[in-house]
């Protein structure tokens, strides 16, 4: 297999080790302009693997790298989706309330919120104390909730059993111990996760003229990359290089027209959950990182920029992706967030965002999330928002 720096990367038979070092699209240094990033960064197809996963991108941003995709969003990036995308400055909130689902699927424990007097019932002061799950509802998936099962690491190779777990005590912030705390929150707290936000809204896609949804959003459904496309292409939006990507599938819609016995049966607690999701395929895999989509107008290339890598993906249903996977099927999570270094968004709300898009005929916006600083934190609520 050839890189795109023209090495030819043969990993069969090596250690793990030797693979990790092999698996060196190294770009060293990087900070450049858009068109600059595109004409470097590689191809699916140009990713060597990791073993029998295709698509590695450790070391893409260098062996330290903590932020993975999220690099994409740089100040030029930023700026121009500002520039482009705030308009009439009409602001939505992106968070569903940390209360919901009522009752947090895949047996996590539910969100208890407690208001409580602080000076007395005769004095107006008070204070709460939350205890929540960061994956029990609105979250980024951060960079050490998931890696490749079989191999015990997580992004850019890290050992599992080289971070920390269990309780946290930092008392002092000049004697962190960094390599304890490796691809945490805080990484992606401190950067923010902003840009240019896409809405694929395929709900809207099916039932615009009256038609009925085509699959139900509780049930193991696959979204395919034909049907993003489409999506995309109704809506009349050409996708770029750092656009966050977020899918509408129906999963809180169909929530908020659910009765409470209805709600309380998703929550299973068992690997009988089931929900619509992205398709696990390699072409939704070479979709996430690199699709040949769009000639950005405003480049004058001999090569004109064709790349597109998304910097984030998000959608409103609890994994993602089709869950279950089929049978023999790595989950997609092992690719998305273990060899890309992309975040995943889940139970983010999108119907404000899907009713204004229609109104105003767009479905690109700027788009925020300061994630909390949570040091080695493992997930996040977004604290995300679309700006027009």
């Amino acid at each position: 297999m050839t890189s795109h720096l023209g090495h030819t990367l043969s990993l069969k038979g090596k250690t793990d080790e030797e693979q990790a070092t092999a698996a060196k699209p190294v770009i060293e240094g990087i900070s450049k302009t858009e068109p600059e990033i595109c004409n470097i960064l590689p191809t699916f197809d140009e990713l060597p693997s990791f073993h029998d996963f295709k698509g590695c991108a450790w070391e893409v941003w260098g062996k330290d790298d903590e932020l993975g995709t999220v690099n994409l969003l740089t100040p030029e990036v930023v700026a121009r989706a500002a520039k482009e995308e705030i308009r009439l400055g009409r602001t939505v909130s992106l968070n569903w309330p940390i209360h919901f689902p009522s009752r947090p699927v895949f047996g996590r424990k539910i969100p208890s919120i407690t208001t409580f007097s602080k000076a007395g019932p005769t004095i107006p002061i008070r204070d709460d104390i939350i205890h929540i799950n960061t994956q029990s509802g609105s979250q980024w998936d951060g960079l050490k909730h998931y890696g490749l099962r079989d191999y015990n690491v997580f992004y850019n190779n890290t050992p599992a059993d080289a971070l920390s777990e269990g309780e946290m005590e930092l008392h002092d912030p000049s004697e962190i111990d960094y390599s304890k705390i490796k691809l945490g929150m805080h990484n992606w707290a401190k950067h923010g996760v902003c840009g240019r936000g896409v809405l694929l809204d395929v709900v809207n896609y099916y039932t615009a003229t009256g038609d009925s949804l085509p699959y139900d959003p509780w049930t193991t459904h696959p979204i395919t990359v034909t049907e993003l496309e489409a999506v995309a292409k109704k809506q009349g939006v050409e996708f770029r290089q750092g656009d966050i990507l977020l899918l509408r599938v129906g999963f809180i819609q169909k929530y908020y027209a659910s009765t409470n016995e209805a709600k309380a049966e998703l929550s299973t607690g068992s690997e009988k959950e089931t929900f619509a999701g992205i398709e696990q395929s390699e072409d939704m895999k070479r979709f996430l990182w690199f699709v040949i989509f769009q000639i950005l107008p405003h480049y004058t290339m001999d090569c004109a920029c064709r790349n597109n890598h998304f910097a984030a993906i998000a959608s409103d249903q609890p994994s993602l992706e089709r869950w279950p996977t089929p049978e023999g099927t790595p989950q997609l999570h092992q690719t998305i967030l273990g060899l890309y270094g992309m975040p995943i968004g889940e139970f983010f709300d999108l119907e404000a965002l899907s009713e204004l898009c229609q109104v105003t005929g767009r479905y690109t916006f700027f788009f925020t999330s300061w994630p909390l600083n949570i040091l080695g934190g493992a997930a996040s609520p977004p604290n995300a928002a679309a700006y027009f």
